[in-house]
């Protein structure tokens, strides 16, 4: 059995420049600060073009108000171990609202099949990061549990909503999930 050797990593509080590794649960709380900021963003788009009354926004509002919870838990996170934010922060604040908007002018099943795809790459993030932080972090591990459950009630929702029976729904899905692949890595490091 072999041992891994273990990265570098800046300490906690001491400032992040260009070029240093970040201790890996801060990067965590950086990017998934970044991710529920953009979850936000997609249904604030999604809601401005369905507006309050459509069938759909009930849930939409529901997994908003949850996805505001989370971001609200990372926000604090940030500010209590001082992990710098992305400054990818304004780019999520118009892709997100972009990505919602657009989806949901397609239809409200392809809003829920932003939804869908969404939450199955957030799925996949949460429990890479359960596993990379074992019993390190118990704050955050239980969190991320926590969230990734509601991540979960979110992509079920969405499917009961017909996402998988949006026109050219493979295409789509698989489209969402490499830009969410995309924004997950990018945050990790700027």
């Amino acid at each position: 059995m072999t041992t891994a050797t273990p990265i570098p990593t800046v300490p906690r509080g001491t400032g992040w420049k260009p070029g240093d590794r970040m201790h890996p649960s801060e990067a965590m709380v950086r990017v998934d600060q970044a991710g529920e900021y953009g979850a936000i963003r997609i249904y604030a788009g999604q809601l401005a073009v369905l507006g309050d009354r459509h069938p759909s926004s009930r849930l939409i509002h529901h997994m908003a108000q949850q996805e505001e919870r989370h971001r609200a838990f990372f926000d604090r996170m940030i500010v209590e171990r001082r992990v710098r934010p992305t400054v990818l922060q304004p780019i999520w604040k118009v892709a997100g609202f972009a990505l919602g908007a657009v989806t949901a002018a397609i239809s409200p099943r392809a809003a829920m099949a932003c939804t869908a795809a969404v939450e199955t790459e957030i799925d996949k993030h949460y429990a890479e990061q359960l596993v990379a932080l074992g019993d390190s972090d118990p704050e955050l591990s239980a969190a991320i549990l926590d969230f990734q459950a509601e991540e979960l009630e979110h992509k079920a929702t969405a499917i009961a909503a017909g996402a998988e029976e949006t026109p050219g729904y493979p295409v789509m899905s698989a489209l969402i999930r490499l830009g969410c692949k995309v924004a997950i890595a990018t945050a990790k490091r700027i």
